[in-house]
């Protein structure tokens, strides 16, 4: 890096560092206070907590399809609840091989290894072993992730006792925490890394650390204790006897830091102090009080909201989880309202234990089985880290898409400085022909290094920025708005300097200039190629948000004044008179995949809003419309979430409730679908792998349907299907344009609708005919019954 180079990169590094300070930050792995200890807290009884279940553990073999995922949005693990050999895969966000990866390949684009790009990986395997628990031993077993409390636990007898154990990672003590109670349990507790790590043992604890070839340090940590029995370290085991009461706490991480200005490392941490102490303090504190303080910060978040779609049937109640999926897609004519309902908050539950105050979801949220997943879990850009964010702000958690702007701004000094570099290389076919360069851009896929991978991706910054857009529409916070601004306004920069000038001819034969994109790729299907609508579209949202941010901020009006005159010269998509379809290139030929599994063209009319179902021309909607009856109805899960959503915004509900169906479908001989710990799962032929995207996608599809909004406009129950129509409401959806509403409904109308004002001022409240104009203060609300 030249001297200006590395000036440029400190100045950006600074500035971006101050806005991480701002909103509170993202914290490296270190020493914390101890949190407050609630007095008491409602957990919710299990007769009434939503909940998946199983009469039988996970089988370690199927990890990823049947075990249960726990988290706290740093700390994740895959639970198998096995009574005589049970197991924790453990993992820490931040575990991740490569590094900035900023050199280019003979193509000009990114290398996409393991060792240059990097990898997600798994941090440790945790083993809780009780002899004699297996087999005709035991009975009566029951295993369930509990939605409503955020608890994995398990239940049965052996030798005439009840016997149970509870599972969660606690975001307050920020440990792993497995709880044995009845018993009485004899047994012992094993941790191992994943890269031939050696476990040691002493002062009641085990651990082990160790060092990648990028210089990231890591450490894990094990200790129980039990006022009941006997606990001792045993070589590299915990041995543990005569136990009713056994707690056992895990910690580990990594000395990451998300400060490009230290390379993203904290120089000052090592991983196995803290995780010792972490243990130590957590293993302090007696069982029950330890599940309060879980509980307690759990509910702060999950119940912000709820969601009803109506009764099902004492029998789809009796059946367990997996059987419950299966029966659904063999009886489609038969609705299971509770299961489409529980979906929904099961993709809530992921949101909150995979996503807080450290890094963002990544292909895998933080749940992975080894140390070689597909795509190496690695951050997409081109759809799957933004479709991540999707339900956030609708399903009331706004607060846990602060994860994925954290990590953009953390990221920025990097990014713009390997843009200045590289991008604008010969050898890069993507490169801007104007030769200006200026903000920054990233490739398909993005590490926590400020490493770009695979090919470089021109649009993926305006689409990053639509997602960090997403918040501030929802929240109206000036504060967020200040954090990201420097994100915007780089892209903004980097489109300013990207555009070409054209001239197209007009349906009336008039010639006019027009501002393309330069040559790219339509993900993921076609040649390149310039102007594509992907592009095109992206560019027109991203000036939009940035002529807003500069208008809300009073910043850079003049930057503002000409990305404003550049959007309206922006070549906009026609109707092909070919297909009938919106275009996907600049041509009415079809050059692509009829049913590919991408719907880029559409990005403009979603997530985007300018083609929209009631300010859009009715020759554009039906082009909408057969470019997505082209596409087809079935796909790997997130791409039915996004059709799901796009038939929503055309209001065609029974397409938009199919698809989310297909969504649950299970996954049985490596099809596509829902698993049986329901994580969504992605058919690569020979095997599957799991896929968030389509979990969170899916989640957000449902909510579409109930609700739709943008700034100005909140329409209830746009597509709501035949199967939820008899009687339903829903609590704390989020409203773009600063609002929060609650709703009820019968027979397919709205009976009565709470609209809360967020940071709002003025909507326009839609249910059917009805028109209402709101005008609230922040923090006022408005109830209106609907005739």
């Amino acid at each position: 890096m030249s001297a200006s180079s590395r000036r440029d990169f400190l100045r950006i590094a600074g500035a971006t560092g101050g806005g991480l300070a701002l909103s509170g930050g993202l914290y490296p792995f270190a020493a914390h206070a101890a949190p407050a200890r609630p007095s008491s807290v409602d957990i919710v009884p299990e007769g009434k907590a939503t909940s998946i279940w199983y009469r039988t553990p996970a089988n370690e073999a199927r990890i990823i399809q049947e075990a249960l995922p726990v988290g706290n949005g740093r700390l994740g693990a895959l639970v198998g609840c096995d009574p005589a050999d049970d197991f924790l895969y453990l993992t820490d966000g931040a575990f991740w091989t490569g590094g900035s990866n900023d050199t280019l390949t003979d193509d000009g684009q990114l290398p996409y290894g393991p060792d240059d790009f990097g990898s997600f990986g798994l941090l440790a395997k945790l083993r809780i072993a009780l002899p004699g628990h297996s087999g005709k031993a035991v009975a009566s077993y029951r295993r369930q992730l509990d939605l409503s409390n955020g608890v994995v636990s398990a239940t049965y007898q052996h030798e005439g006792n009840l016997h149970r154990r509870e599972v969660y990672a606690s975001h307050p003590d920020d440990v792993v925490v497995v709880r044995l109670t009845g018993g009485p349990h004899t047994g012992t507790v094993s941790l191992a890394g994943t890269h031939g790590e050696t476990t040691a043992g002493g002062n009641g604890q085990l651990s082990f650390a160790g060092k990648l070839k990028n210089g990231l340090r890591y450490a894990a940590a094990v200790t129980a204790v039990s006022a009941t029995g006997r606990v001792s370290v045993d070589g590299d085991k915990l041995s543990f006897a005569g136990c009713r009461d056994l707690v056992i706490v895990v910690c580990g991480g990594t000395d990451y830091s998300p400060d490009a200005a230290k390379d993203f490392r904290e120089p000052g941490t090592d991983p196995l102090t803290v995780a010792r102490a972490k243990i130590a303090a957590a293993a302090k504190v007696p069982g029950n009080e330890l599940l309060k303080t879980h509980v307690s910060d759990y509910h702060r978040l999950y119940n912000r909201f709820s969601i009803d779609l109506g009764q099902s049937s004492a029998l789809q109640r009796s059946l367990d989880s997996w059987s419950r999926i299966a029966v659904r897609y063999t009886d489609a004519s038969t609705p299971d309202p509770e299961l489409e309902a529980a979906y929904v908050q099961y993709g809530r539950y992921l949101t909150i234990t995979g996503s807080r105050d450290w890094l963002p979801m990544n292909l895998q949220g933080i749940w992975v089985h080894n140390n070689n997943p597909d795509w190496y879990a690695d951050y997409h850009t081109d759809i799957n880290v933004q479709m991540n964010y999707w339900l956030a702000d609708p399903a009331g958690l706004g607060e846990n898409s602060l994860a994925l702007a954290r990590y953009c701004v953390s990221q920025l000094p990097v990014w713009t400085d390997v843009t200045k570099r590289l991008f604008n290389s010969d050898r890069n076919r993507f490169r801007n022909s104007s030769g200006k360069i200026a903000g920054w851009a990233v490739a398909f896929s993005t590490n926590i290094h400020g490493g770009s991978g695979w090919a470089w991706h021109p649009s993926g910054n305006a689409w990053l920025c639509n997602s960090l857009w997403r918040h501030y529409e929802y929240s109206q916070d000036r504060e967020y708005l200040e954090l990201i601004y420097p994100v915007l306004k780089g892209a903004a920069e980097f489109w300013q300097a990207r555009l070409i000038t054209t001239t197209v001819k007009d349906e009336d034969g008039t010639s006019r200039e027009v501002l393309i994109d330069d040559t790219s790729w339509s993900p993921e299907h076609g040649p390149d190629g310039k102007g594509n609508t992907y592009g095109q579209e992206l560019a027109w949202e991203l000036f939009e948000e940035f002529t807003t941010a500069s208008r809300v901020l009073d910043r850079d009006t003049e930057l503002a004044a000409e990305l404003h005159a550049m959007q309206a010269k922006l070549y906009l998509p026609r109707v092909s008179p070919k297909t009938g379809w919106l275009e996907e290139w600049m041509t009415p030929d079809n050059l692509g995949e009829v049913t590919h599994r991408h719907l880029s063209p559409l990005i403009g009319f979603y997530p985007g809003d300018r083609i929209a179902a009631d300010t859009s021309s009715p020759e554009l909607l039906e082009g909408v419309r057969a470019l997505l009856t082209a596409r087809g109805m079935d796909s790997y899960g997130w791409a039915c979430a996004w059709r799901s959503l796009c038939w929503s915004r055309l209001k065609d509900a029974e397409k938009a409730y199919q698809l989310y169906l297909t969504v649950l479908r299970p996954s049985i001989t490596n099809s596509n679908g829902t698993s049986a710990n329901w994580f969504d799962m992605y058919s690569q032929g020979s095997y599957t792998i799991f896929q968030i995207d389509a979990n969170l996608g899916g989640a957000a599809a449902a909510l579409e349907m109930i609700l739709y909004s943008r700034p100005g406009v909140i329409e209830l129950l746009p597509a709501l299907p035949g199967a939820w129509a008899a009687k339903g409401s829903v609590t704390g959806v989020g409203a773009r344009g600063g609002f929060e509403v609650d709703l009820a409904w019968r027979n397919g109308k709205v009976t009565e609708a709470t609209v809360r004002s967020t940071g709002g001022t003025t909507t326009e409240l839609r249910a059917g005919g009805f028109r209402k104009r709101l005008t609230l203060k922040p923090g006022k609300s408005v109830t209106v019954r609907i005739p």
